[in-house]
């Protein structure tokens, strides 16, 4: 091991759970990457959302087409705190992984998965970043719902990633050529060979706490399979 810090690139969806990136997942993410000697930065695709949720009363708003419905990369930008680029910026070269949070717009902005399940389309830039990352040989991460858009993109491969233990979600993964493995609200799938780790995080974690081990445990995972 040299000198070199690892640095990630964290890939937002919006900002909320329901229309976009989870926020506890984002921010612990964030948190466990600074807490392990590493930098990140921020990138969002520069689209609309498919809709935009009132999180109060999770009745949708706004709809693509809509006036008042909402940009991803403007959303995203709140997590950040404006420290944030269009994901079309992005350049594997300078970085040593990428991680997705979960969340809904994962399902919805980044992708379809929401509408077409396993035949789901995956927006141009998000899915340039997953094919170039895994190219390049950047150690991909993705939580909660995320880890479909990756058997989405790298299916073909036949990568192992986890969605916790959800049958139905489960099948639709090994539809697009992914294996799934059953797992834990804090438990890590790393696919070695393919160097890609994936946790359920809230499609089981009951409280922030579980959240925080769960992305703890996914980027100490991401570090184990760095060549640095």
């Amino acid at each position: 091991m040299n000198n070199y810090t690892p640095k990630f690139a964290v890939i937002l969806s919006g900002c909320g759970v329901f229309d976009g990136s989870e926020i506890h997942e984002a921010v612990c993410t964030m948190l466990a990457v600074e807490q392990s000697g590493c930098t990140y930065e921020c990138f969002a695709p520069n689209t609309w959302q498919a809709r935009t949720i009132d999180h109060y009363t999770g009745h949708a708003v706004a709809i693509a087409g809509d006036e008042d419905n909402r940009n991803v990369l403007a959303e995203s930008a709140r997590i950040a705190r404006g420290n944030i680029k269009d994901l079309s910026e992005f350049k594997p070269q300078d970085f040593s992984a990428v991680v997705f949070p979960g969340g809904f717009g994962a399902a919805l902005n980044w992708s379809d998965f929401a509408v077409k399940g396993a035949e789901c389309d995956v927006n141009v830039e998000v899915r340039r970043v997953i094919e170039e990352s895994y190219r390049e040989g950047l150690v991909i991460g993705a939580m909660c719902i995320a880890p479909t858009v990756i058997a989405r993109v790298l299916g073909k491969y036949g990568v192992t990633v986890t969605i916790g233990n959800d049958d139905k979600l489960a099948a639709g993964l090994e539809k697009m050529g992914a294996h799934h493995q059953k797992c834990l609200a804090t438990e890590v799938c790393a696919d070695k060979e393919h160097k890609i780790v994936t946790t359920p995080c809230y499609m089981l974690a009951g409280s922030l706490r579980e959240i925080g081990d769960a992305t703890r445990n996914l980027i100490d995972e991401m570090l184990e399979l760095m060549d640095y």
